[in-house]
């Protein structure tokens, strides 16, 4: 059975049991008790991470800033990576209780696992999300969420079933800049919404590189996980973002950020677009895959059109709320709110938080394991923005206008864009 705030041992219930063990004098420690700013046992949440790159190690400092939170495993396919990780987390504790697991499968098998944190590339979220789920841990997943918009709906399924509190990685959901522009569009202070306006920066076009023998200490099988076989090529390994096997482009890899908050501002969170058209800018004689530059246009039933932008450089992001009696825009690199009319930026309170701080986020997660009430960033939502981004790059990869039914989550007149759905997954990984 999985333990969780609701199912774990009282503090008075573990008193009670102490005193049954021994008649004897027995010391506890002040920290047992959650005396001295410590956290009782029974009021922790215990979790373990899997890929600890560059991002996970990032954002663990984030997690373990919580006195409920203890960080206890970490697993990863590279040892090199695994070993860093390990003595981050050993370091911020100071002792050396983090253990490690090559294959996730292990963590997730232990029973002293309540949660974990997925920071993977995104071949492995979305699988990574439901083996989590079916494992009974509840769970904290970088964006983006899925690799196909058919894994994105086995998550959804999977964790309600099984009442898993998860929380994506769109942290922006909890950040104020963000909260401050919703709500300036859902009061009507820039009349009705008529457009919306992302802006994510150029991919790059990525050089052949030939094989090379995969390095000691890295297990390329589990790194490849469902994706297809390919020769080990550090080209491939360290560019995963531009294959359409591991990935999907700058479009999809940072513009679900984006779309999710412009689902949260409108309050379309369990629907979508229904038209789909654009045009990109391909690499030649290439290694990539993905667009460098590319621009597509969303229609809402409503008539509300969404414009994703691919191009310039990362520091010219942005989102942008277009009314019909003004805008609103958040500069994602700087966190610079501007608007028209002006007037509207009087009303923000001194805020300094940006895009990169997830504390809030984290703390919405412990909130949810606590009460077992749906996070901020829920399974359906976050589904619901990369449903979007993926439509758009498969609109642009078949070159045409696509239809899209949200309610039942098919393209309308499109057998070939009905088959791209889902992909074929590389045994032995599958869902059961």
């Amino acid at each position: 059975m999985k333990t969780t705030y609701s199912s774990r041992l009282s503090r008075r219930h573990f008193l009670s049991a102490l005193g049954t063990l021994t008649a004897a004098p027995l010391v506890v420690p002040s920290s047992v008790l959650g005396a001295d700013g410590a956290v009782a046992p029974s009021n922790r949440v215990v979790m373990g991470t899997f890929g600890v790159g560059n991002r996970a190690r990032a954002i663990l400092p984030h997690f373990m800033q919580f006195k409920e939170i203890q960080m206890r495993a970490m697993s990863d396919c590279r040892a090199d990576r695994l070993a860093a990780a390990k003595q981050m987390v050993d370091n911020f504790y100071k002792n050396t209780d983090c253990q490690t697991h090559r294959d996730f499968r292990e963590l997730l098998a232990r029973s002293d696992i309540d949660a974990v944190f997925i920071a993977t590339g995104n071949r492995w979220h979305g699988q990574g999300s439901i083996l989590a789920a079916k494992a009974g841990k509840d769970i904290y997943c970088e964006k983006p969420v899925t690799l196909t918009l058919a894994e994105g709906r086995e998550l959804v399924e999977v964790t309600k079933r099984l009442g898993i509190m998860y929380q994506a990685g769109h942290q922006r959901r909890s950040v104020d800049s963000y909260k401050f522009m919703a709500e300036v569009v859902r009061r009507g202070m820039i009349g009705k919404v008529k457009q919306v306006i992302m802006r994510v920066w150029a991919g790059p076009a990525i050089k052949h590189q030939p094989p090379s023998p995969v390095p000691e200490g890295f297990d390329y099988d589990m790194w490849l996980g469902q994706t297809p076989f390919r020769p080990f090529c550090w080209a491939h390994v360290n560019s995963w973002q531009y294959f359409w096997d591991t990935a999907e482009g700058v479009l999809t890899d940072m513009g679900c950020h984006y779309t999710d908050l412009m689902q949260f501002t409108l309050g379309t969170d369990d629907t979508g677009p229904v038209e789909y058209e654009g045009t990109a800018e391909w690499p030649v004689n290439a290694y990539s895959e993905t667009p460098i530059t590319a621009e597509v246009r969303a229609r809402y039933a409503s008539g509300i059109t969404a414009v994703m932008q691919q191009r310039g450089a990362f520091a010219e992001r942005f989102i942008r709320f277009v009314g019909e009696e003004g805008w609103i825009q958040v500069d994602d690199h700087t966190n610079v709110i501007t608007a028209e009319p002006k007037s509207i930026l009087t009303l923000r309170g001194v805020m300094a938080k940006g895009w990169d701080d997830t504390g809030d986020h984290i703390g919405d997660l412990l909130r949810a394991i606590r009460t077992r009430t749906p996070t901020v960033a829920n399974p359906e939502s976050a589904h619901r923005a990369i449903s979007i981004c993926q439509i758009m790059n498969l609109s642009l990869r078949l070159g045409r206008k696509l239809r899209w039914d949200p309610l039942a989550e098919k393209f309308i007149n499109d057998d070939e864009a009905n088959r791209m759905r889902a992909r074929t997954r590389r045994p032995p990984w599958h869902i059961a």
